[in-house]
């Protein structure tokens, strides 16, 4: 498990704070058909996601969504996978900020992207 090592104040012992990453059934079904490169970035992508949380500033064109257009979630980003054409993008959301959970909703080409 990737993690953050995080100093409690409270009980002055030291723990390991992930977030879980969960995939749509949606998306699950399209990360699947992605060329190997995508697949690639997706998991590294996963992998900062797990280890830093939501806010990838880092990751190309990285932004919040709006939310309710297109159905898109609360607390709803996105980033480029690839630039270019095609270009591919995952947007995920904070489904439970305390518990850390967040949820890819949607892993594909920039014109099929629900934004």
């Amino acid at each position: 498990m990737i993690g953050i090592f995080c100093y409690d104040s409270e009980h002055r012992l030291g723990r390991f704070v992930t977030w879980t990453v969960d995939f749509a059934h949606s998306a699950r079904k399209k990360k699947e058909k992605l060329p190997l490169k995508i697949k690639e970035a997706l998991a590294y992508l996963v992998a900062e996601l797990e280890k830093a949380g939501p806010i990838r500033k880092n990751w190309p064109n990285f932004s919040g969504l709006e939310k309710n257009k297109k159905n898109i979630p609360a607390n709803a980003y996105h980033c480029h996978l690839k630039r270019g054409r095609p270009t591919y993008v995952a947007c995920w959301s904070v489904e439970d900020k305390k518990l850390k959970i967040i949820e890819i909703f949607y892993v594909g080409t920039h014109e099929d992207a629900p934004y």
